[in-house]
């Protein structure tokens, strides 16, 4: 393992150092590294020049604050933790953020942090906070049995890649009794990028492609469940936005529309053919008012697949609306074969 710089092990503490030792900071980092006040100060210029602190009042008694980097992270316990205290407590106080950003980080924070604490079945938690001028990052990671394993586990899903499908609906949790199932869902779609990483699986979902990600990343973090969200500290979204989106009217505030990316329900090189297929798919469909079936990066689909999905579940479920987007000439013959045939 790499030797981590003295410069590097500030960048670690800086944050927080700067907070509580303002008008200290010098006598601070000399007593805490065991260095002369002559590295001590070029350490600090250093830091000053690359954005981590900033520096005010006379030259011989400097006042430090924050710069426009900031940086935060710490290892937790999981048992008795709660993840508003620990955002309240040792994350909120050192990152500055106009109100619609700040409201949508504290969401995916506290949420993610949660998922950590009441699904993990993990003993310690990692969560990691870095701003820079452009984004801000958060990074929670704990080490329990895989976010994909517990949900593959938990619906008797034949392969773990399957969990991310069901993630990608929304309103899936494994302990209906203290969760909607909602916080991955929104979290994903409040922030530019989110990532989930665990059981030798990544999933991404990022504002600037048109399609979900999923793909096997064996040997990358291959125990416990890692959560990235990174959004532009100058975004204008705000959660009201993207609550809207899944509502069907202005006057809905329930969570009654969902799309579901169609290429996710394949896994490997397989096609969308099988009534068995149909039937995974349209699980838990009837939680929402309004599906909308994303065909991108479908080609083609079967016969007894569209006609289980269309004709079956359509006719027997009249209360829930199917909706199709990006259907290639393939898929909207067989969508309009399996109407007909229902009519």
């Amino acid at each position: 393992m790499a030797k981590i710089s003295r410069y590097d092990q500030l960048v670690r503490t800086i944050t927080k150092d700067v907070i509580d030792h303002p008008r200290d900071l010098t006598r601070h980092l000399i007593e805490r590294l065991g260095i002369s006040r002559v590295a001590t100060n070029k350490h600090i210029q250093r830091l000053e020049t690359e954005g981590w602190i900033a520096r005010s009042g006379p030259s011989t008694h400097p006042v430090f604050s924050l710069g426009y980097k900031r940086r935060v992270s710490k290892l937790y316990k999981i048992e008795g933790l709660e993840e508003d205290r620990v955002w309240a407590k040792d994350f909120a106080p050192y990152f500055d953020l106009q109100p619609n950003v700040r409201n949508i980080v504290i969401f995916g924070f506290t949420e993610m942090l949660n998922n950590a604490i009441d699904h993990s079945a993990g003993k310690e938690v990692f969560v990691w906070v870095d701003q820079n001028e452009k984004d801000i990052l958060i990074i929670i990671s704990d080490d329990g049995v895989g976010i994909f394993s517990k949900i593959a586990t938990a619906l008797s899903l034949p392969d773990m890649r399957q969990a991310l499908f069901e993630l990608s609906k929304g309103k899936l949790t494994t302990d209906s009794s203290r969760h909607s199932g909602e916080g991955v869902f929104f979290t994903s779609r409040m922030f530019d990028s989110f990532e989930i990483s665990a059981n030798n699986l990544r999933f991404n979902h990022n504002d600037n492609f048109p399609k979900d990600t999923l793909r096997e990343a064996k040997g990358t973090f291959p125990e416990g469940t890692t959560v990235l969200m990174e959004i532009a500290v100058n975004s204008e979204r705000k959660p009201s936005d993207i609550y809207a989106q899944f509502t069907s009217s202005p006057e809905d505030f329930d969570f009654s529309k969902t799309v579901v990316p169609m290429k996710l329900a394949t896994l490997g090189d397989e096609q969308l053919i099988s009534r068995s297929q149909a039937k995974r798919l349209i699980a838990r469909f009837d939680r929402f008012k309004t599906v909308i079936l994303d065909f991108g990066g479908v080609q083609e689909i079967g016969q007894a697949f569209a006609d289980e999905l269309f004709r079956v579940y359509g006719g027997s479920h009249p209360d829930v609306e199917l909706l199709t987007t990006n259907m290639t000439e393939q898929v909207k013959q067989m969508w309009q074969r399996a109407k007909s045939s229902r009519t």
